[in-house]
């Protein structure tokens, strides 16, 4: 079985592509910036349609794609430059659409794939001063929620992993013991919990169109 995770240099990318090798896949790890340390890399930037062109031809038919890169953006909302909306834009919505695209021709003709796409709690309920990345990962679940529907017929399923306040490097600029008071279970989440949302959903076949949120029982 092969799979593609996107974004797989750092943080939730690196956990589940290390996830999925350690449990014996063929694992492709794409890349931009930070060199994967699990599977095979892969450097493509997914924002470009003809880069992510190339990166499919080189890899061929996978069984799985993980949708996960993805960049973070914060700040008022009138503040935030032109610029900075489209590249966050580009990675997350556009990026995620331009791999699906290569990913499923070869998925329908086989009638079997997978695709994970991986959002964000803010996604679900919104976030002061990260109003562009909240809007970012709420098209990421309308799009597998649509998406899913879609494919079915072709026995294909779509789902997302919504996660919550994860130890990242997206989360470093914050005082962790304030990011802890608003969730129940009063710590941060890991990479790792994340990856074994997603090897679960990947090991299942009769899930689709859903939203899995891993977030501490974090809902404000």
């Amino acid at each position: 079985m092969k799979v593609l995770v996107t974004g797989a240099g750092r943080g939730i990318g690196k956990a589940v592509a290390e996830k999925f090798y350690n449990c014996g896949y063929e694992v492709y790890s794409n890349y931009l910036n930070t060199f994967p340390v699990f599977g095979k890399p892969i450097k493509a930037d997914v924002s470009d349609i003809l880069q992510v062109e190339k990166m499919f031809s080189e890899i061929g038919e996978i069984d799985i794609l993980v949708n996960n890169a993805g960049v973070t953006l914060s700040g008022l909302f009138q503040n935030i430059q032109n610029e900075e909306i489209l590249r966050l834009f580009n990675v997350n919505v556009f990026g995620t659409f331009n791999c699906t695209k290569f990913a499923l021709p070869s998925m329908i003709s086989k009638k079997k794939g997978k695709i994970i796409n991986i959002a964000s709690i803010w996604g679900e309920i919104g976030a002061s001063c990260e109003v562009h990345y909240s809007a970012s990962k709420a098209a990421i679940i309308g799009f597998t929620k649509a998406l899913a529907k879609e494919v079915a017929p072709s026995d294909i399923t779509v789902n997302c992993v919504s996660p919550g306040v994860i130890d990242t490097d997206m989360v470093a600029c914050y005082e962790k013991s304030e990011l802890k008071k608003d969730i129940p279970l009063n710590r941060l989440g890991t990479p790792k919990e994340v990856a074994k949302a997603v090897y679960f959903i990947a090991e299942n076949d009769y899930i689709t169109g859903h939203i899995l949120s891993i977030n501490g029982g974090f809902w404000r």
